[in-house]
């Protein structure tokens, strides 16, 4: 029988399969050709000032801004996981689905909640002058929001669910036995962290780290609207402000030296996972109980980063809302920016979906070497700033066009002008070559699920690719399916760079709506779209942590 399975499997053309693939790799691969194409032109007149007074400051920036935030997404991160696996105490069970909730809120919001909340004319501010007779912000010294360590605060507590779900995951399922018999021993909880738990969840850590590092690489408002000017604000800048194509062009390919340092990091990390998973067994350690003031200052330690990553810009955004009447006073507009950004990620989710099914499937019924190395290229698209992803996507998007008038000219003596570059199918095909990741992962991740037996029954049985694809494996995708398509149509509703740089003209989102007001000055006025990207949010956020919670989550399923 199993001769016939075989002699049946060589049957199985696999042109089609490799075709797929290919074509997924070519969405990450022309965007990446496309930037070097326009480096190697070369900007003469700007590239000496870009090098003399904007790259070393830029890439000082971005450095420490990356170490700041690894350390403190590291430190919020695994320190709560550390605490909610560990031990029991007081709101325990409320933290487990409140401490991922900061994933909900982008990151531009959070800068902007926080600049109005702590800068001069905000209430904490005013309050100080109102409570010690303080006339002016010349009379006192209060740290300033706006810089490089209050973007690392504002960005390190959005992001360190990253690196809390990595830790939780690995934690849960660590070796009971090794965990049992330090405690047998008298060995205190600090060094269990310290010689057991933390070297063991090392690789989950790093992985968790370099997600929200290639998160915050992805930023531009928040560190736009702090004022830190980073590598991704350089490209920008240096596009649309300086007007040349080129010069950004070679900034955003010294960006790509760190992603490629942040991937290197990620793969290094990878390497030991095997030998982790042999050593777990089905047991969850019992969490010990804490009494006291130990227990309300496990509490607190755990409240700190999602009171300050979700409650409070929460709390501003709902508090601004009520008091200017956004709800009364509906602005009309608003209605229609809010379709326009639900269609743009209903649609890229769709695409994405399709694409990463077919990856997924083509790499799993052709097995070679080719075909996964193309299926993993294409992931990396994620990995790519948003910023950096526009521009190399900019001349095949035109290419498309030129492309189409062609033909319209050949075929009916008419140009269409410009059908892609112009409209929102441009911003479709950039989030669906940024976010096309996280369905590879997913899909890739249902399959393993899937028994390939289940695959040799159904072509034993007669069954070609589309039979087997829509009676065995959709059906068993189900839970993949769905958790894709909520985190990818999430990311797409929350995204800002991308939608700036490729909107169509007189085209608004959510973000795009709630960026214009922060430009002007009056965010505030913007609170109620900015609920509305949180709210939507909530919703996969609550599902990973259900998922976490009843089975072991593999980080790689974050993206």
């Amino acid at each position: 029988m199993r001769g016939a399975v075989l002699s049946h499997r060589l049957r199985w053309p696999p042109i089609a399969a490799t075709a797929i693939v290919l074509g997924v790799a070519a969405l990450v691969a022309l965007p990446l050709v496309s930037l070097l194409r326009i480096a190697a032109i070369g900007d003469a007149d700007i590239w000496p000032h870009l090098i003399a007074y904007v790259l070393p400051a830029a890439a000082m920036q971005t450095v420490l801004l990356l170490a700041g935030v690894a350390a403190v997404t590291t430190v919020a991160g695994a320190g709560s996981a550390w605490l909610v696996t560990t031990f029991r105490f007081p709101g325990r069970d409320a933290l487990l689905w409140l401490l991922p909730l900061p994933l909900a809120i982008p990151t531009y919001i959070a800068a902007y909640v926080y600049v109005d909340i702590l800068d001069a004319a905000g209430p904490v501010q005013t309050a100080l002058r109102g409570l010690f007779g303080w006339s002016a912000a010349q009379d006192y010294w209060f740290p300033p929001i706006r810089s490089l360590g209050g973007a690392i605060l504002i960005i390190g507590f959005v992001l360190y669910p990253y690196v809390y779900l990595a830790a939780r995951a690995m934690f849960q399922t660590q070796c009971a036995i090794f965990i049992d018999a330090a405690r047998a021993v008298g060995a205190a909880p600090w060094r269990l962290m310290r010689d057991i738990t933390l070297p063991l969840a090392r690789p989950a850590l790093a992985i968790g780290v370099a997600l929200a590092l290639l998160e915050t690489l992805n930023d531009i408002g928040a560190s736009e609207y702090l004022g830190i000017q980073t590598l991704t604000l350089s490209v920008f800048t240096t596009w649309l402000n300086r007007g040349s194509l080129p010069g950004a062009a070679q900034i955003a390919l010294s960006m790509l030296t760190l992603v490629a340092a942040l991937i290197a990091f990620e793969i290094y990390a990878r390497r030991r996972q095997r030998y982790q998973g042999a050593i777990q067994d089905s047991r969850l350690t019992a969490p010990i109980r804490l009494h006291g003031i130990r227990a309300w200052l496990a509490t607190l330690a755990c409240t700190v980063p999602v009171a300050f990553g979700f409650l409070i810009p929460a709390g501003f955004l709902v508090r601004e809302t009520v008091m200017r009447g956004l709800v009364s006073g509906f602005d009309p507009a608003l209605l229609r920016h809010s379709a326009t950004t639900v269609m743009l990620a209903a649609c890229a989710t769709a695409v994405v979906l399709l694409l990463g099914l077919a990856a997924a499937v083509a790499q799993r019924l052709i097995r070679r070497r080719f075909v996964a190395a193309c299926v993993a290229f294409a992931t990396l698209g994620y990995a790519i700033p948003g910023t950096v992803l526009a521009l190399g996507l900019l001349s095949p998007l035109v290419a498309a066009d030129d492309t189409i008038n062609w033909l319209s000219q050949r075929l009916t003596g008419a140009s269409v002008g410009l059908v892609v570059a112009g409209s929102s199918v441009a911003v479709i095909v950039a989030y669906s070559v940024r976010f096309l990741a996280i369905s590879i992962g997913f899909m890739q991740a249902g399959l393993s699920r899937v028994a390939i037996e289940l695959d040799e029954v159904a072509r034993l049985c007669g069954a070609g690719p589309m039979r087997l694809v829509s009676s065995v494996h959709l059906p068993l995708l189900r839970p993949a399916l769905w958790g894709a398509a909520l985190l990818v149509f999430v990311d797409c509703l929350k995204e800002l760079p991308m939608t700036l740089l490729l909107r169509p003209l007189n085209t608004e989102t959510l973000s795009t709506y709630i960026y214009q007001f922060a430009t002007r000055g009056n965010f505030e006025e913007g609170a109620l779209a900015a609920l509305l990207i949180i709210a939507v949010g909530i919703l996969p956020v609550m599902r990973i942590v259900r998922l976490a919670e009843t089975r072991p989550a593999d980080p790689a399923e974050l993206r």
